[in-house]
C-alpha cells in the first residue's frame, strides 16, 4: 500500500530523521509513537504530499490515495452539516446524477432503437460501480458517522460556521472518514471527542476497510485500535507488531539491549584505540596498527538520544478531613430554563477517587463547579469537617497571567513559607534554566498545563477537584500525574475523556444524564460492563468494551431518503456481472497469496541481511580478509536480493 525508500528530512541542517525505509501494508492500523519534536507530525504531512522531503521517496499501490487530518486549524462554512459531509463522496453524488439522466434518457428511446442496448449496458455498469461504492445507503452511512461522532440530528440543518473549534474537527473529521481514502492519516483524532464518540471512532477504525497511520495520545484508543507501533526515535523508525501496552515493555528490552551493545562496543572502541596509541611508532608493529586503524573506521558507532528529563512531583500531605468530604443534597443548577442539575443527591467520602463521566454537555463541568463552590438555584452542598480543597477548572491554564512569567506566576500565589521551594518544584515540571523566565503567552498548550499542575503543589489540600487535567498533556506526563494522584492520600474527583487515565485511577464513576446522577462503585470497566447489562435488560443491544471493539462501524441507521427505483438489468447482463465478480474474486485470492509469500521472504531476508550487519560490525570481524570479503559478497547478494522482491511486491500491490 505504501512504501518509504530512503526517506531523509531535515530542517536548518538539523536531522529529523535519516535514510528511513519503511512500509505498510493494506488493512494495517498502525500508530506512530515518540516523544515531542520527534517527527511523527512531519512524516505524516509528507506522506500526503503537504510537506517535501529533504531526499529519498514515497511510492504509493496504483490508485492509492492517502488524506490527512491535522491535529487542528480547520474551519468550514457556508453548507450545512449534512451537505457539507455530503459533498465528501463527491464521486457517489457524480454517479448518481449520471445515473438519473441515463434512466431518463432510457425512458426516452424506444426499446429498438440502435443506442437503446448501448446505453442499457453503461446503465447497468454505472448500477454495479454506484451499488458496490454504497451509493444506496450513502445518506445512512452519512447519519451513522455524524451521530457517532456526538452530532445530534437537529444539528444536520446547521450552518457549519455556527460551530465551535473542537466540532469543526468533528466536521473535518466526518468528511475524511465518509470520503474513505486508502490511507487514513489521523493526527490526534480523539483531541475533540467525548468518551461515547472515542468508543465509536475505535470500532469504525477497526473495521475500516483500508490502512490507517495514527497518533494519539490516548493510551487505550492505541491499544484497542492498533496492532503494530513505529516508534519514531533516534532519526529512524523502529517497529513493534503488538499494541501500545505490550510496546512499552519491548521498547525498555530493546533500549537496555542497545545500550548493553553501546557499552561492549565502546569498550572494544577503547581497547583498539589504545593498541593504535602504544604501538603507533613501532615499525614492527605498522600493519597490525594500520589494520586497526581500517577497522576503527568501518564501525559503525552506536548512538543513543540523550535520556528524557523526568517530571517527578507528588502533592503535599493531605490535612485529615472528616468522612464525608461533600454531601449534595437536593441540589438544582440551571441556566435561565435549561436545567442541567436537577435535584440531585451526591455523596463524597474521605479517600475516593470518583470520576465523573457523561457526553459532552451532560453536565459534568457544571457539576465540578458546583462542587468548588459555584452558583446553585436550590438544594444544599455541605463541605465536610476540616475541608480545604484546590480546584484544577478545564480552562486553568488559560486564565494563568499572560504577562507574567513561569516563576512570578507560582510566586504570585506562594506562601512565605513556599517561595524557597518555587525552583524546585519548577524544576519538577520542566522548567529550568531560563525556562522558569519564560512569559505564559509564548508556552505550549502542554507547558501551561503543566504550570498550572504545579500550582496546585503551593498548599496542602485533602479534595483536589480535577475538570481535563490531562488536556495538552503527552502520554508520559499523564503516566506521571497518574502516579502523583494514586500516591495522594486525600480525595479526588476528576473529569477526564482519557478511558485508561480513568479506569487506572477511579474507584467509583459517577454518570451525569439528564439531569440526574447514578453512581457505579468501582473503575469504568466495571462501568462499562453495568452499561451494557442495562441495555441488554431493556432489549437494546450491548455496547462491545472499548477494549475490544470489534463491531461494523456502518451499522445502517434509518432514513426518509431512498433512491429514486430504477430500470432492472436484463438476465443476460446480471450472469455476466456474476461470472466477472468470481472471476474477479479468485485473482485476488491469488493476488494476496502472492503478496503474502513475497512478504515472508521479505522479512526472512531483511532478517539475514540485519544478522550479517551486526557481524560485520562487530570489532575484529575483518581482521581475516577472507571472512571480510565473503561477508561483502553476501552483503551485496542479499541487497541485491531485497531489491528484487520489492519489486515484485509492487508489481502485485499495483
Amino acid at each position: 500500500m505504501l512504501q518509504l525508500i530512503n526517506l531523509s528530512k531535515d530542517f536548518a541542517g538539523n536531522p529529523l530523521f535519516t535514510d528511513i525505509s519503511w512500509h505498510l501494508k493494506k488493512g494495517e492500523r498502525v500508530a506512530l509513537v515518540g516523544e515531542n519534536g520527534a517527527g511523527k507530525s512531519t512524516l505524516m504531512k509528507i506522506i500526503s504530499g503537504l510537506t517535501e522531503p529533504s531526499s529519498g521517496e514515497i511510492q504509493f499501490a496504483r490508485g492509492a490515495k492517502a488524506s490527512y487530518l491535522p491535529q487542528d486549524g480547520i474551519v468550514t462554512e457556508g453548507l450545512s452539516l449534512f451537505h457539507e459531509a455530503r459533498a465528501a463522496l463527491a464521486e457517489l453524488l457524480a454517479m448518481e446524477e449520471e445515473l438519473h439522466r441515463i434512466g431518463q434518457e432510457l425512458e426516452r428511446l424506444p426499446h429498438d432503437s440502435p443506442e437503446h442496448d448501448q446505453i442499457l449496458a453503461r446503465y447497468g455498469e454505472l448500477q454495479e460501480q454506484f451499488r458496490h461504492g454504497g451509493g444506496y445507503t450513502m445518506e445512512a452511512e452519512i447519519g451513522t458517522v455524524l451521530k457517532g461522532l456526538g452530532f445530534a440530528q437537529f444539528d444536520w440543518h446547521r450552518d457549519c460556521g455556527e460551530f465551535s473549534g473542537g466540532w469543526q474537527m468533528r466536521i473535518a473529521l466526518a468528511r475524511l472518514l465518509l470520503q474513505k481514502p486508502d490511507i487514513l492519516l489521523l493526527d490526534e483524532p480523539t483531541n475533540h471527542l467525548d468518551i461515547e464518540a472515542r468508543n465509536w471512532l475505535e470500532e469504525y477504525l477497526c473495521a475500516y476497510p483500508g490502512s490507517v497511520i495514527l497518533v494519539s495520545h490516548d493510551r487505550f484508543f492505541m491499544d484497542s485500535v492498533c496492532s503494530r507501533i513505529a516508534e519514531v526515535w533516534n532519526h529512524t523508525i523502529s517497529d513493534y507488531h503488538c499494541n501500545y501496552t505490550r510496546y512499552l515493555v519491548q521498547r525498555d528490552e530493546r533500549v537496555s539491549a542497545l545500550r548493553n551493545a553501546k557499552r561492549i562496543q565502546d569498550e572494544e572502541i577503547e581497547k583498539t584505540e589504545d593498541f593504535i596509541r602504544r604501538f603507533r611508532y613501532q615499525a614492527n608493529k605498522a600493519s597490525q596498527v594500520q589494520s586497526r586503524v581500517k577497522q576503527l573506521e568501518k564501525v559503525e558507532r552506536i548512538i543513543l538520544p540523550p535520556e528524557r528529563k523526568k517530571i517527578r512531583f507528588q502533592f503535599p500531605d493531605a490535612p485529615k478531613s472528616g468522612k464525608t468530604v461533600m454531601e449534595l443534597k437536593g441540589l438544582t443548577r440551571s441556566f435561565d430554563a435549561h436545567v442541567v442539575l436537577n435535584t440531585i443527591d451526591l455523596t463524597i467520602d474521605k479517600g475516593e477517587r470518583v470520576a465523573l463521566v457523561g457526553h459532552n454537555g451532560a453536565g459534568k463541568s457544571t457539576l465540578m463547579a458546583v462542587l468548588a463552590g459555584g452558583e446553585f438555584q436550590g438544594g444544599e452542598r455541605l463541605p465536610g469537617h476540616n475541608v480545604s480543597m484546590d480546584y484544577f477548572a478545564q480552562d486553568q491554564a488559560n486564565v494563568l497571567e499572560q504577562s507574567r512569567t513561569a516563576y512570578d506566576e507560582l510566586y504570585a500565589d506562594a506562601p512565605y513559607d513556599m517561595v524557597p521551594k518555587l525552583r524546585d518544584i519548577l524544576g519538577a515540571f520542566l522548567f529550568s534554566g531560563d525556562d522558569i523566565h519564560k512569559k505564559i503567552g509564548v508556552l505550549s498548550g502542554g507547558e501551561r498545563n503543566r504550570l498550572a499542575l504545579a500550582k496546585m503543589l503551593l498548599r496542602p489540600s485533602n479534595l483536589l477537584l480535577m475538570d481535563e487535567p490531562t488536556n495538552h498533556l503527552d502520554l508520559y506526563s499523564k503516566e506521571v500525574l497518574l502516579d502523583a494522584l494514586k500516591s495522594f492520600d486525600g480525595t479526588v474527583v476528576f473529569v477526564s475523556h482519557d478511558r485508561y487515565f480513568v479506569n487506572a485511577l477511579a474507584t467509583r464513576v459517577v454518570e451525569v444524564e439528564g439531569g440526574k446522577v447514578v453512581n457505579f462503585f468501582g473503575d469504568y470497566e466495571y462501568y462499562l460492563g453495568k452499561k451494557g447489562a442495562s441495555f441488554q435488560e431493556a432489549g437494546g443491544v450491548k455496547p462491545l468494551p472499548a477494549s475490544c471493539p470489534t463491531a461494523s462501524a456502518t451499522t445502517s441507521i434509518s432514513t426518509d431518503s431512498s433512491p429514486a427505483p430504477l430500470p432492472p438489468l436484463n438476465k443476460e447482463v446480471r450472469l455476466k456481472d456474476r461470472e466477472e465478480e468470481k472471476r474477479r474474486k479468485r485473482e485476488e485470492q491469488a493476488r494476496q497469496k502472492q503478496m503474502g509469500e513475497i512478504e515472508a521472504q521479505i522479512s526472512a531476508v531483511e532478517r539475514e541481511l540485519t544478522q550479517l550487519e551486526d557481524k560485520m560490525n562487530a570489532p575484529g570481524f575483518f581482521d581475516d580478509p577472507e571472512r571480510g570479503l565473503q561477508g561483502g559478497e553476501r552483503h551485496a547478494e542479499l541487497n541485491g536480493r531485497l531489491e528484487k522482491l520489492y519489486g515484485e511486491w509492487e508489481k502485485f500491490s499495483g
